[in-house]
C-alpha cells in the first residue's frame, strides 16, 4: 500500500525509465526480432507497454470525473473471457499498423501524460480504492517489471 500518490508516481517513474532506452534505437533495431524476448521486436514491446499502459490513462481519464473506471471493468472482463494470449496477440497485430513515427510519439508522451492525470484524480478513487491501485500497479509497475528480461534481451541484441 503506498502513503500517497507521489510515492506510487516515483515507483512508475523508476520502472519505466530503463524503456526510455528503446527511444534510442533505429528503426532497424527495432524491427529486427529478438528470440531472447520470445520473439518480439522492440517495436513489439514498444507497442504493448504502451497498450497496457493505455489502459492506465484511459481509466485515469475517467476516474479523473467519475467513482468508476469502464475501461477497468471491460479490461478485465475482456481479459477473462478470451485470455491472455488471444488479447495480447491481438495488441500487437493492432498495434503493427501504427506507424513508426507515431509509435515514437506516443512513447515519449504517453508515461508523462498518465502520471499527469493519475496528479489529478482524487486518491480516493485510485490509490485508495484497492481494485483500481491493482489495475494502476498491474498495468504499469507490476507490468515494467515483467518485461525487464525481454527489455534487456532487445537492448543487449541491438548492441554493435
Amino acid at each position: 500500500m503506498y502513503l500517497d500518490a507521489m510515492e506510487f508516481l516515483e515507483e512508475e517513474r523508476d520502472g519505466w525509465a530503463p524503456y526510455e532506452a528503446l527511444a534510442e534505437l533505429s528503426d532497424d533495431q527495432l524491427t529486427a526480432q529478438v528470440d531472447g524476448a520470445h520473439g518480439w521486436t522492440g517495436r513489439d514491446l514498444m507497442a504493448h507497454m504502451l497498450a497496457w499502459q493505455g489502459v492506465s490513462l484511459d481509466a485515469a481519464k475517467e476516474l479523473a470525473v467519475n467513482e468508476t473506471s469502464a475501461t477497468i471493468a471491460r479490461v478485465d472482463a475482456d481479459w477473462d473471457a478470451r485470455g491472455g494470449e488471444v488479447v495480447n496477440d491481438e495488441i500487437t497485430r493492432t498495434w503493427a499498423a501504427v506507424p513508426m513515427d507515431e509509435l515514437r510519439e506516443r512513447f515519449r508522451t504517453q508515461p508523462g501524460e498518465l502520471r499527469g492525470y493519475l496528479t489529478v484524480v482524487p486518491e480516493t478513487r485510485w490509490l485508495k480504492h484497492p481494485a483500481h491501485l491493482k489495475s494502476f500497479h498491474d498495468e504499469t509497475i507490476a507490468h515494467y517489471e515483467e518485461h525487464s528480461d525481454d527489455l534487456r534481451a532487445i537492448l543487449e541484441a541491438a548492441r554493435p
